[in-house]
């Protein structure tokens, strides 16, 4: 689909979409999706004061999603595969801020050390090279430094057709929220609605010593999706004061 048609397609969103210029183009390829129930008091540990976390029914969840990126690029340059080529975990949680629902990064990690070191000096997101190994229906990381494992075997099953709210609560989010030394910096994209598959989960191993009290045992609800193309725009800085003054 051609960006523009992209950008025309906006009926899904939950708030009007951003009339400034869009600022990058990225493809999200093959994502596994993992979700966590967990509790508010551990989750907290890991959330700047100046974002809301958001609950379903009451509830606070952490998702594992494991994705291979691909075509990132600015808006008027070509992608250049060795940089914009690259898989990527990010373990999430779920957050208010600005009157939006969005995601806050616990961690990420990419499988290229220049990509990585690219990514976080443009976006300031918390990027770390890890590595990663991907195969048909199975997906493999390691970070040496943090002693970080995922190991994932899985079948790809049918497609959900009707998908229910808690489906799009963890997977249609339009806004990412990451906190700096000063500031909370927003991030607003625009993608089409994920088509999102059921799978079963063959193996599973995880170890991230740091949420070892949230990723403590198998999700509650998994989802694999083939992709979605993505827009985003540039960040918008907030002064955590400011931020802390209109809680």
């Amino acid at each position: 689909m051609t960006i523009k048609e992209i950008l025309n397609t906006t009926e899904h969103r939950p708030w009007k979409m951003s009339s400034e210029s869009w600022k990058y183009y990225q493809e999200w390829n093959n994502a596994i999706f993992l979700h966590w129930q967990v509790e508010l008091t551990e989750l907290k540990k890991f959330v700047p004061k100046e974002l809301e976390i958001d609950l379903f029914d009451g509830k606070p969840w952490v998702s594992v999603v494991a994705f291979t990126m691909e075509k990132i690029r600015p808006k008027h340059l070509p992608s250049f595969s060795p940089v914009s080529d690259f898989d990527e975990i990010n373990i999430r949680t779920y957050v208010k801020s600005n009157n939006k629902t969005g995601v806050y990064f616990l961690s990420i990690e990419g499988g290229t050390n220049l990509s990585c070191k690219i990514a976080k000096r443009i976006s300031e997101l918390p990027y770390r090279y890890s590595k990663i190994k991907r195969a048909e229906n199975k997906y493999e990381s390691h970070n040496s430094k943090f002693n970080d494992k995922l190991k994932i075997k899985f079948v790809i099953e049918k497609e959900i057709k009707e998908k229910t709210e808690f489906d799009k609560w963890l997977t249609e989010r339009y806004a990412l929220f990451q906190d700096t030394d000063n500031s909370i910096n927003e991030f607003e994209i625009h993608h089409l609605e994920w088509s999102i598959n059921q799978i079963e989960i063959k193996e599973i191993e995880i170890e991230y010593p740091r949420f070892r009290n949230m990723l403590n045992n198998l999700p509650t609800r998994t989802h694999y999706s083939k992709g979605v193309q993505v827009i985003a725009w540039d960040k918008k800085k907030t002064n955590k004061t400011a931020l802390i003054t209109n809680l």
